[in-house]
């Protein structure tokens, strides 16, 4: 993995079967209403949405005015998109447009790290034509992707002039060794950025041609998407220790004084390093004649704001301002602010007065007023939101104010929280809001579950419970093998408390059909044998000494309970989390547990936080097209459970790795599949293991994810209005 951009094999730090329902287009705003009338979707665009399971639930979007681009010389340069004061406008037919719903989207899909970039072009011309219908206007990269994908962004835009996708591209360091070096002026991270940017200015000209090179795309580009191309986002989120020790190590840097792009004379070094980098970019743009507003990626780690309430160090250690970066007259189509914000993290959201006291739509919203006060201190120039949104995950990695939350979220939940975020960015009066992000991707990871999985595997398989792995608006649902049938465990009418038991796995859960007959228990245990040595006090509700992980189920109140045997409890790898804060615990057993936060004090009052756990072990009962995060429900007289790989102990389920903290660090047991015990009244019953075969491929389906619509109705009406 060292060899992949760092940004797009990791979580940024953010510690960053559902059914749809018809839209309802006509509650968004009037003036969707009348758009309605006129839509008239294109066949054939319209079968490529299809593609996706959910979506022709959906009606057709409005027409509405058009979007065509409507370019204007300035200075000599034609530009699709200016920056103007605080505004950001993109030059369309239809008249000028001030707010921007946009979407990122990443370059793998399950079973691949990012660097592979195995996105096919049947691929970018079936999302291209779902965005156009869920009424996303803008796609954001974040590196330069596989030819095919420009080829299919022209080719759904000739098809669709007054509908098309606009373009913010992205330039990532291919070299991001500035971290342990601490220093962005090394020559080999400079001239490697350096050459990225002029690659990506011929790739969406269509006039580059790359040779094969591990982790970055190759091939030849030929599709000139310049009309689209609203403008650049460059750079990564820096990192704060490495960026002040750059800082430090470059005092004496000279100020960028370009044609393009200058530095202020307050700017810091990292700020003159980056403003002579934009200047870069601008001079191969308008060497072709064009001018696009151009930004650098920031984050809430960097922001230029002081946040003295903040708790750890590193959130408010270095100070990046896109203020000191300034275009010059000679271009036209200036520049932004952008940042990735979350409404969970860092915690200064949770502490800072200012934050606790803002108000927005008639209740206090920290995050509303983070947002404002960016806007406050960019005074002169446009900002834009460029990743926002919460995870439909069952595990979470922070709490956050008005239980927007990172993780623990239904589908439908997290996207009326997606819905809601666009709306309140919008009514903030920043420029634009990017949703992260279009597809779930399983490949990425969160501080709280990283150690408890084996890295060199983690993206041939879907965590439940890493967040980072479930932002998406399409679900990436893990199927197993097409033809791998379910395995009987047990087919017998005298048994009790089960009289048949079959079990399928696939690359999320392991997945349990019991059949309980027509005098089922009241409650009853299910215990999970992952290593057969492994022997110890009994699980709750049990005598079973073999399993290791423990389902507890009330099938009255229809409530459930996961624990682990203690020793594969995973916390302590994490936190060494005081007893007295752990959830309620059996006699050799923990219930399954995530620490979303670590001890803290608060450095402006000196007030000790104690650490905070999720018990997402809670089992919620429904079925998943109900609620994502359910894991078990009757169904008749049968009993249907789903079990999340990582609370029956895996490290990777891929083969059959059990992880066991020792000495706080992770090791890994292959273990010769889920062995399953019945447990109810005292009867403890047998029923058999589960097993599979070791995979190194994975099996995936899309779907619009429930609640989509929501979002849907957001990017509409952000622009309607």
């Amino acid at each position: 993995m060292g060899d992949f951009p760092r940004h797009l094999v990791e979580a940024p730090p953010r510690h960053r079967f559902g059914r749809a329902k018809a839209v309802t287009i006509g509650l968004v705003t009037l003036t969707m209403c009348l758009f309605l009338a006129g839509a008239t979707p294109r066949p054939a665009i319209r079968s490529a949405a299809f593609a996706i399971p959910g979506m022709q639930a959906l009606g057709a979007p409005p027409a509405g005015p058009s979007w065509a681009p409507a370019p204007r010389l300035e200075h000599g340069l034609s530009s699709v998109a200016v920056a103007r004061g605080r505004t950001l406008e993109l030059r369309t037919e239809g008249g000028n447009v001030t707010f921007l719903p946009g979407i990122n989207l990443g370059s793998t899909t399950p079973g691949h790290l990012p660097g592979e970039l195995t996105i096919g072009a049947e691929q970018y011309r079936v999302w291209f034509a779902a965005m156009g219908w869920l009424g996303i206007r803008v796609v954001r990269i974040y590196t330069i992707h596989p030819p095919a994908f420009y080829t299919e962004l022209a080719r759904y835009n000739h098809a669709n002039p007054d509908r098309p996708l606009y373009l913010m591209q992205g330039v990532y360091f291919p070299d991001e060794s500035y971290v342990e070096k601490g220093d962005l002026y090394d020559r080999a991270v400079t001239t490697a950025f350096q050459d990225e940017l002029r690659d990506a200015g011929a790739a969406v000209r269509g006039r580059l041609a790359r040779d094969p090179l591990r982790g970055r795309a190759s091939g030849a580009w030929t599709a000139d998407v310049t009309p689209w191309l609203a403008g650049w986002i460059i750079g990564v989120e820096l990192d704060p220790y490495a960026s002040d020790a750059s800082d430090r190590r470059n005092r004496t840097a000279p100020a960028t004084r370009g044609r393009y792009f200058r530095s202020t004379p307050g700017a810091s070094p990292t700020e003159r390093w980056l403003a002579a980098r934009m200047d870069e970019l601008a001079g191969h743009e308008a060497e072709q004649g064009l001018s696009q507003p151009i930004a650098f990626v920031n984050w809430p780690t960097t922001d230029p704001l002081r946040h003295p309430e903040e708790p750890l160090e590193q959130e408010d250690l270095f100070q990046l301002d896109a203020n000191h970066v300034l275009p010059t007259a000679a271009w036209p189509a200036g520049t932004f602010a952008s940042y990735h914000a979350y409404p969970y993290y860092p915690d200064f959201q949770r502490h800072e007065p200012a934050l606790q006291a803002y108000r927005y739509d008639g209740r206090v919203d920290p995050y509303a007023g983070y947002l404002a006060a960016l806007r406050r201190h960019h005074r002169a120039m446009p900002t834009l939101v460029t990743e926002f949104g919460v995870p439909s995950s069952l595990g979470s990695a922070h709490n956050g104010p008005l239980a927007r939350s990172q993780g623990d979220h239904s589908e439908r939940e997290a996207m009326r929280i997606d819905a809601e975020l666009l709306r309140l960015i919008k009514d903030q009066g920043l420029a634009g809001g990017f949703l992260f992000a279009w597809a779930d991707e399983w490949f990425k990871f969160t501080w709280n579950t990283i150690t408890h999985q084996d890295g060199e595997r983690r993206q041939l398989w879907h965590d439940a419970l890493t967040n980072e792995q479930h932002f998406g608006l399409i679900a990436m649902d893990a199927t197993g093998p097409p033809d791998a049938p379910a395995a009987y465990l047990l087919d017998d009418e005298s048994a009790w408390p089960a009289r048949r038991v079959t079990a399928r796995v696939d690359e999320s859960y392991v997945h349990l059909r019991i059949g309980l007959g027509s005098s089922p228990p009241g409650a009853l245990t299910l215990g999970f044998d992952v290593l057969p040595g492994l022997v110890g006090k009994p699980a709750p509700g049990s005598g079973d000494r073999q399993a290791d992980a423990a389902f507890v189920l009330d099938l009255v109140a229809r409530g459930g309970q996961a624990y682990l045997r203690k020793e594969l409890d995973p916390v302590p790898l994490d936190y060494d989390v005081p007893a007295a804060q752990r959830g309620p615990a059996a006699d050799g057993w923990h219930r399954f547990e995530l620490v979303v936060n670590r001890a803290l004090t608060i450095p402006a009052t000196g007030e000790r936080l104690p650490a905070e756990l999720q018990n997402a072990g809670s089992l919620r009962y429904g079925r998943p097209a109900d609620d994502s995060r359910s894991s078990w429900y009757r169904d008749g007289d049968d009993l249907v459970v789903r079990g999340p790989w990582a609370m029956l102990g895996y490290a990777d389920p891929s083969k059959h790795m059990v992880g066991v903290p020792v000495g706080g660090k992770l090791t890994l047991q292959a273990g010769p599949g889920v062995g399953v015990t019945v447990s109810a009244s005292g009867t403890d019953q047998a029923i058999g293991r589960v097993t599979w075969t070791n995979w190194n491929r994975v099996f995936s389906t899309e779907r619009l994810k429930d609640g989509a619509e929501l979002f849907r109705d957001a990017s509409l009406a952000v622009t309607a209005s």
